[in-house]
Parts: structure tokens; sequence; C-alpha cells
């Protein structure tokens, strides 16, 4: 089982490579909260659903057995998961925390490893049928919830009970510790007589259909076809130079590709060992956004910057552009790093 200490600042920051805490590790958050109900439960407890099973069979520690299709849902089977798009929707799950447990879940779509994480918790939280709800917050588009939470990085989760935060975890976890920390939750929703019943997803909530050069591209990264992905979006732009989501969507794909086969451990060592290795703040500036750790990466660049010749210049900072696209020309440390950008080129 894995949690982190109580308040808000989480102390293992999510990786790209799904960095895995040990079962065994517990402090308080989540843990502390049901230590304290545990001796005592009620008889509702023993009515809570018991999700044990579902990772039962996974002992590699993998996902497998909390990702399977009938766990995650059929396009006709009820689901609890919901997208928080706005601080009104904030607002509002953090209000039906006190019917019942609401799991804040944070992840960026370039990152691999919060992907992962979100679709196993949905798995869990569907298979409490009412009990639970994941609210799921794309932290390059709603920063601002990221740093209400004080989160470091992505995968992150985030318990509300009662109007009550405890942080869950704030890297990848496996299916059973999933397991785990969700049922000491609706242990202490239970123990705080918090009736749950949350009422399923209407199917007008549901995502709406990708224009289909998006689709092609988004089954194309799927299938690591990198170069097809590229072209799917590199032709919608050129139907349509005003379609943010390709251009946005292409930077991705450049930041994805990069990525794959980096080390991130080596990588921070060969930029540490040397300063003025450009290659490797460059890498090491990937891994971070990959990572979650946005300030990070633009910071490191930005520092560099001033110290490199002018060919290396321009390398920085066409990274840079293409960074700020991949996290969204509306995020705040975008802007922030952009004005760092012209200060530093000036």
């Amino acid at each position: 089982m894995t949690t982190h200490s109580s308040g808000m600042n989480p102390h293992q920051p999510g990786s790209p490579a799904g960095r895995q805490q040990a079962p065994g590790a517990t402090s308080s958050g989540v843990a502390g909260q049901q230590g304290e109900v545990e001796s005592a439960l009620p008889a509702s407890v023993r009515n809570a659903p018991d999700l044990s099973q579902l990772a039962a069979g996974d002992q590699s520690g993998g996902a497998t057995a909390a990702a399977s299709p009938q766990q995650i849902g059929q396009p006709d089977q009820p689901s609890w998961v919901f997208d928080v798009e706005s601080s009104e929707d904030f607002q509002k799950y953090v209000q039906l925390s006190r019917q019942g447990a609401v799991i804040f879940g944070l992840y960026a779509e370039h990152s691999p490893a919060s992907l992962e994480t979100m679709e196993n918790m949905a798995a869990l939280v569907n298979s409490a049928q009412g009990n639970l709800l994941l609210a799921k917050v794309d932290i390059t588009k709603q920063p601002e919830i990221g740093q209400a939470f004080q989160i470091q990085g992505v995968p992150a989760g985030i318990a509300v009970i009662g109007g009550q935060p405890a942080p869950m975890f704030n890297s990848q976890v496996t299916a059973q510790q999933l397991t785990e920390l969700l049922q000491q939750v609706l242990q202490i929703a239970a123990q705080q007589q918090l009736p749950g019943g949350f009422e399923p997803a209407s199917g007008g909530e549901e995502e709406k259909p990708l224009p289909p050069l998006h689709q092609k591209a988004v089954d194309a990264i799927d299938a690591g076809d990198f170069e097809g992905a590229r072209a799917a979006y590199g032709q919608a732009l050129s139907e349509n130079p005003g379609d943010q989501d390709a251009k946005i969507g292409l930077a991705q794909v450049g930041l994805l590709e990069r990525v794959q086969g980096l080390d991130l451990t080596a990588e921070r060592q060969r930029a540490a060992s040397d300063p003025s290795d450009v290659q490797a703040a460059l890498n090491v500036a990937d891994l971070d956004v990959t990572g979650g750790h946005v300030e990070d990466a633009f910071n490191r660049l930005i520092r560099l910057f001033p110290s490199v010749g002018a060919e290396d210049k321009d390398v920085i900072r066409q990274r840079l552009l293409e960074l700020f696209d991949v996290v969204g020309s509306s995020d705040p440390r975008v802007t922030a790093a952009r004005a760092q950008l012209m200060m530093a080129i000036f």
C-alpha cells in the first residue's frame, strides 16, 4: 500500500518510468485516517464493495487484472468516471464528497504512466458501483488544481471524503496497491456514515468522437507508429492551419518519439557531470515534461540558454517552443517561461 504524508506536499513525484513505491510503505493521508477507525468499523463497512478480487490475479505487480475490458466498462455499461474541465467542476465534485468518497485522479496526456494509472483506477472505481466517484484532472489543462493539491508530478491521487482531502499516491502504483488504497477509502467513508450512491455518468457526458484525422493519429500512436501519427496531424493542420489540437498533437508525438529509450537516471547523471552538455539538458527536459515536472524542464533550458553559442541557442529555443506546445499556450507556466525566454534572448 502506498500513501504520502498528510498535508498536500508529496515526497515522491511521478516519473515517466512509472516509479513504484513498496507495497508496505505507509504513513498518514488515507492510511492515517484508516488506522484510526479500522479497530471499530461500523456494520455498514461489511457491505462495502470488496475490490480485492479485481487485483487477485495480478501476481506480477502489473495492471493486467484491473484493466480488463469488462472491468473498464463497455459503452453500454455505467461509469462513475468524470472529467474535471473547470473550477466549477472542481467545486462540484468537492461538494459531492459529502455524499461519498471522491477520488481526484491527476494525469497528463503526455505521460503514459499517468494514463495507465487512470485507466486502472477507472476500472476499480466503476467496480464499486457508485460507492466511489473518480474525477479526472488533466493538469496541463487545469494546472491550478494541481497547484491546489500541491502535487509535484503525475500520476497522483487525492481522496476527498466529507470535504477533507487525503493524499493517496504521487507516482505510478500497481493494481494491487490501488485496490488496497481504495478499499481503505471505502472503509473511511463508511465510518463517517457517508452513503455513497453516486449517479453514473449520463450518455451526454461521453467524450465526443475525434475528427477522423485526429482519430487516425491517436490510433497510430497506440500502435507505436509515430510517423503515421505525424502524417495524420500534419494533414489536419494543412487542411485547417488553425487546428490547435492538431498542433498540440504534433508536438506530443515529437516528445513521445524523443523520450523512447531514454533512461532518466542516466540522463540526469550525464547532465550533472557536464552542465554544458546541451543534448543531455534537452533529454532531461523532455523526460521532465513527460513526468509532469514542467517548471523544472523550462527552468533547466532557460538557465542554460545564456551560456551557449548561437547555434545551440537556436536549438534550445526551438525545443522550448515545442514543449510550450505540448503543455499548452494557456498554461501559466508556459506564459511565465515565454517571458523568461524573451528576457534571455534580449
